[in-house]
């Protein structure tokens, strides 16, 4: 892999979604994002229409997140979720599926969950990246879930909320793309607070990660270019 600026900073979804962030934070955060050139921001959905709003003509996407974090909303609330942050602006949205009944085994509604928030995003062009959680769950969930992704054309598999009990693993990287479909891309989420961490989860096939730390991460890769490959 060629490490340029871009390598990194087009990978990163600027995470904005702790929970006591304030008004001036979050609109610190597209600040920086925009600063950056990053990929895009994940921020709260109560914020996505100003984040739209400052991000505008920057090439900053914005995300946000469905029935986050733990995934127990019913799926009909996870659509109304889904439609509302695409009315507000979102053109990228992180779903948290249904932890408990992945782990009951239901899979038939976990594949209409992903299913029917999926296919409310692309009706409106917009794109999905499945949560899995992989913290709670063992290695046949996580195989299954990725083969379900790509079943019902998900955009992106994500290990991670970042708020779970674990993050993202390489372990868990490898396996994810080994049972996802070309077609399914991959973000990391959780624990990637460096720019050797970063550098890292891209080796495995991340074609996006979730950092809170950006302006660390991209301030390091400056360093390390000596100054090249700037946005």
């Amino acid at each position: 892999m060629e490490l340029t600026y871009d390598t990194i900073a087009k990978r990163i979804d600027h995470s904005l979604l702790g929970p006591t962030l304030t008004d001036a934070e979050l609109d610190a955060g597209c600040a920086i994002a925009a600063k950056y050139g990053v990929a895009s921001v994940c921020i709260k959905p109560f914020s996505v229409a100003r984040a739209a709003e400052l991000l505008r003509n920057t090439g900053v996407l914005v995300g946000t997140t469905i029935g986050f974090p733990h995934g127990g909303h019913a799926t009909s609330i996870k659509v109304a979720e889904a439609e509302q942050a695409i009315n507000d602006g979102a053109i990228e949205l992180d779903m948290v599926i249904n932890i408990g009944q992945a782990i009951s085994g239901r899979w038939d509604a976990v594949r209409s969950d992903i299913a029917r928030v999926t296919k409310a995003a692309h009706d409106r062009g917009a794109v999905v990246k499945v949560i899995f959680e992989n913290c709670y769950l063992n290695e046949a969930q996580k195989i299954r879930l990725c083969e379900i992704c790509g079943e019902v054309g998900a955009d992106y598999v994500k290990t991670s909320t970042g708020y779970g009990s674990g993050g993202a693993t390489h372990d868990d990287l490898v396996l994810m793309r080994k049972h996802s479909p070309p077609s399914v891309k991959l973000k990391a989420a959780g624990g990637i607070r460096t720019l050797d961490a970063a550098i890292a989860v891209v080796e495995l096939g991340c074609d996006r990660f979730g950092a809170s730390k950006t302006a660390e991460i991209l301030d390091d890769l400056r360093n390390r270019l000596g100054g090249r490959h700037f946005t």
